[in-house]
């Protein structure tokens, strides 16, 4: 049975809070989107099949994930950084049992991607529009399972988000054996991604990254996906073995690893 007819997206651009989204179809997929936040590509959505994820890096983040918890679990999520809600979407459809908060900064874009997309409704998926510290400073101890972390302004993860003091907030709304995952955009002298490693890694007991081999290499600019807990992380084979897989096969580095990485990199701090 056909779905009925509902919002659809639009193509062009459009104000918002922040400056300007633009919306255009992608080229190779008959119901894809591609979301622009001020020029800058932010996300991709597939209406057909909510569990396709075009962005490599957002794969990997979901393949980690499915990696730890079983599709009926009751997954409690906190994405900071919303866009187009990719990764929420994909989790409502792999996790039926998740519930999920999405923070976005920009409140006008909230409403555009409410409107053009088929996001599930509350408590699914819950939009709240404000600022990712301040929000997360403001929840309760032990509420989420999960934290991504995937804000950026312009190509650029604002510094606050980044730091020990703000990496405590995320732990702190953590359950114990809760996972904390970060996107960090880098140049191929990964000396960001050093000082993120370092700064996760003095938090939490376990550590993880994921990223493709060039990237690890200092062969490029790209995403490195930073991940903390209290509880082994990354353990099943499987894992690497679907990063491996994928469209831009990704290599899993284990905490000995991550620790290796990041040991002559400071801390960062407010």
């Amino acid at each position: 049975m056909a779905k009925p007819a509902g919002p659809r997206p639009e193509i062009g651009e459009f104000p918002i809070d922040t400056g300007t989204c633009e919306l255009e179809p992608d080229p190779y997929s008959p119901n894809g989107w591609v979301l622009r936040v001020n020029g800058v590509p932010s996300s991709h959505i597939d209406l057909d099949d909510p569990l396709h994820l075009d962005f490599e890096y957002m794969h990997w983040i979901a393949s980690l994930v499915d990696s730890r918890w079983a599709p009926s679990e009751r997954l409690r999520v906190l994405h900071l950084g919303g866009g187009a809600c990719s990764l929420a979407r994909r989790f409502a459809a792999s996790h039926p049992q998740a519930r999920q908060v999405v923070v976005e900064l920009d409140g006008r874009l909230a409403e555009l991607v409410r409107t053009w997309f088929d996001l599930p409704r509350a408590p699914l998926v819950r939009i709240r529009v404000g600022e990712a510290r301040a929000v997360t400073e403001s929840l309760s101890e032990d509420s989420r399972d999960l934290v991504i972390r995937d804000v950026f302004a312009g190509a650029a993860t604002p510094v606050p988000l980044t730091t020990a003091e703000f990496t405590r907030a995320a732990k702190r709304v953590l359950a114990a054996d809760g996972v904390y995952l970060v996107n960090c955009g880098d140049s191929p002298n990964l000396a960001l991604a050093r000082r993120e490693a370092a700064t996760i890694a003095a938090e939490f007991r376990h550590t993880a990254i994921i990223a493709d081999p060039a990237m690890l290499k200092g062969r490029r600019y790209g995403n490195v996906i930073i991940a903390g807990s209290d509880a082994p992380l990354a353990e099943d084979p499987g894992l690497a073995r679907d990063l491996l897989g994928g469209g831009v096969p990704a290599h899993l580095w284990q905490d000995a690893r991550v620790r290796a990485f990041a040991a002559n990199a400071q801390v960062l701090t407010d």
